[in-house]
């Protein structure tokens, strides 16, 4: 049922509450940033970009904190980390333990299992966020995906994604594409579609939801996870990646490879390591073999 006491978003207000939210948060410990240098690796025709983390200690002590049976950081929330209302169904937050500034989450206001899928609502809430800010948003479908929270949330980060280049990594591979359809890339070795986003971002979010959400429904065709109306339950798991000119999905097998884990950012070209040692494991095993392996390989 909608909430009649929410207070809707003030349109073009959210980058700016976004950023005050996350400097208040810093402030008061609420965000708890984890520090990283980064490096590119190249395999192939790809560039990728690692980041390599400087400090996961207080992550850690946070996570081997006692915590109730079946905690859920969302249900409730920390009021320090809440950006905005966005809809009757979704919020925003920051996230706690973030590598890039800015990260939000777009969180359902009542439980709901991060293993259904997508529908009309969440779709709403992604197209009110890209139309307040440019930037990547993603959805770890299931825990294989490497979602790490059960409760549902999208994510995104705003662009430049890396302070030095204004695109993706993965953005060559997606431009090479011939998008006129959904689309796979003969660069990226593992179950995937590609489809163009022609979208007006000034038309009303729930316009631009409903070419969202059918959009998603023919990905979800084209990598073989049909989208089933009589269950809300995803019969598989995939990582969605979502700019406001494409949206990618990939099939997935398993959370990680060879002790490297991989959410949707892998997808995009962005990796995340440990330390040095894994960085250079890393690049003994490849990249590329590390996605073909948490994905399903052609």
């Amino acid at each position: 049922m909608p909430m009649t006491n929410v207070q809707q978003l003030i349109p073009g207000t959210l980058r700016t509450r976004l950023i005050h939210r996350t400097q208040e948060a810093k402030k008061c410990g609420a965000l708890q940033s984890i520090a990283t240098h980064y490096e590119p690796v190249i395999d192939g025709e790809l560039e990728f970009m690692v980041r390599i983390v400087s400090n996961l200690a207080r992550k850690t002590k946070a996570l081997k904190t006692p915590k109730p049976k079946n905690f859920n950081p969302f249900l409730p929330y920390e009021a320090d980390l809440f950006v905005s209302d966005l809809s009757d169904q979704h919020l925003v937050l920051l996230n706690k333990f973030n590598v890039v500034d800015n990260h939000l989450l777009m969180v359902t206001r009542e439980f709901v299992s991060q293993d259904t899928w997508l529908d009309a609502a969440d779709c709403l809430a992604l197209a009110i966020v890209l139309s307040e800010m440019e930037g990547l948003a993603f959805y770890n479908g299931g825990w294989a995906a490497g979602a790490s929270q059960p409760h549902k949330h999208l994510q995104m980060v705003p662009l430049p994604f890396f302070p030095d280049r204004s695109d993706l990594p993965i953005s060559p591979v997606i431009t090479a594409a011939d998008l006129q359809g959904i689309s796979q890339s003969p660069a990226l070795p593992f179950v995937h579609g590609i489809a163009p986003l022609s979208l007006d971002w000034t038309d009303t979010p729930q316009d631009l939801a409903l070419v969202l959400l059918d959009t998603y429904y023919q990905l979800l065709d084209a990598i073989g996870l049909p989208w089933q109306s009589d269950t809300t339950e995803a019969t598989g798991a995939y990582n969605l990646l979502v700019t406001r000119d494409w949206m990618l999905m990939v099939l997935r097998s398993q959370p990680s490879f060879e002790g490297v884990a991989i959410n949707s950012l892998g997808f995009a070209g962005s990796l995340l390591v440990r330390n040095l040692q894994e960085l250079e494991h890393l690049k003994q095993i490849g990249p590329i073999t590390v996605l073909q392996n948490v994905g399903v390989a052609l």
